[in-house]
């Protein structure tokens, strides 16, 4: 693997852990850290050795970087990916991968069209219980999808996030974008098919502006049924997936892991849950990024399937207001990956 420079553009709680990540993939090298709390920027870049900025186009233009992870409020994400694209650089961007799909779309043709990689960072593919579950799903361990069901809860009161995530114009929305964005992702992912049209309720608890909960019905290609749930509540945390198909169930859930529950058999422990998946995923996503900067692969979640994410929170969200069946446009001309 040849060696790259990487950037990290953000340094909270998932800068750190890509940079930890990033001390674990030989030829990968932290070079900057940018911040616009420098303290926090110091924090991170420490132990790394790396230089400190407080501005993302500073970082861009400072020679130091082949790469950057882009980790900001949300609708920071497209002016960075494109600056970072028009300087050359290779970029991983976290999901959501923007609050609009035409930002979506604005950022793949910048990166194509500098011909530099742009990867979106769905954690959720490489957690090893969700994978385990889409490789007993690829080898036909259920038969046919039929439904999926798909249920997290979180705190989402003022106070248990940074102030930002409760502004629209910054965040795109409330636990939908943020958290219902991880169901979205899995739910297109596991099945391999793209939404087609949603239904879906919001509930607004005290005076945010953003939503706290939705429940959302969407509908996939092949007549796929799926179900989100996420809620904002004070019970212990709910992370729990379930894929029915014509043959047996797949169940992901916080405390057990992934487990096959055949229609003609005993159940399957397809992957325990550890203490350590969130950092195995985060060293297992980078390495794959770094891969697709070498050229030995492509991105493995690539902008397309970044911008249907996005197209289908879209489409909840017009449900929410609207009260009524949205249909999901269908932009794959729009695609330049």
């Amino acid at each position: 693997m040849t060696a790259i420079r990487l950037g990290l553009i953000g340094a909270g709680a998932v800068g750190v852990l890509h940079a930890d990540a990033a001390t674990g993939i030989p030829g990968v090298r932290v070079t900057a850290v940018c911040d616009i709390v420098a303290d926090t920027a110091r924090r991170v870049a420490a132990p790394l050795n790396a230089a400190v900025f407080t501005d993302h186009r500073a970082l861009i233009a400072s020679g130091l970087v082949d790469a950057v992870v882009v980790n900001t409020p949300h609708a920071l994400h497209t002016d960075i990916v494109t600056a970072a694209a028009a300087a050359g650089l290779h970029v991983l961007v976290e999901k959501p991968m923007a609050t609009r799909s035409e930002d979506c779309t604005l950022m793949e043709r910048a990166c194509a069209d500098a011909g530099v990689v742009l990867f979106v960072g769905h954690i959720q593919h490489f957690l090893p219980p969700v994978a385990a579950a889409k490789a007993a799903l690829d080898a036909g361990a259920v038969g046919a999808v039929l439904a999926v069901h798909d249920w997290r809860s979180t705190d989402y009161r003022p106070g248990s996030r940074p102030a930002w995530f409760f502004d629209p114009a910054v965040s795109g929305g409330g636990v939908f974008i943020n958290i219902g964005t991880h169901c979205v992702d899995r739910l297109l992912w596991l099945t391999g098919r793209r939404a087609t049209a949603v239904s879906a309720t919001a509930v607004h608890r005290g005076d945010l502006l953003v939503e706290t909960d939705v429940l959302a019905r969407l509908e996939l290609d092949d007549g796929i049924a799926g179900h989100i749930t996420v809620t904002s509540t004070r019970l212990p945390a709910r992370d729990e997936l379930t894929v029915i198909g014509e043959r047996g169930t797949i169940r992901v859930a916080r405390g057990t892991g992934a487990v096959l529950h055949p229609d003609d058999g005993d159940p399957v422990v397809l992957a325990d849950e550890s203490d350590d998946d969130v950092p195995t995923a985060f060293l297992d996503q980078l390495t794959a990024f770094a891969a697709a900067v070498c050229g030995e692969q492509p991105p493995v979640i690539p902008a397309a399937h970044g911008r249907r994410v996005i197209e289908a929170v879209e489409s909840v969200y017009a449900a929410c207001a609207t009260g009524e069946r949205v249909a999901v446009p269908d932009r794959a001309e729009a695609s330049v990956a």
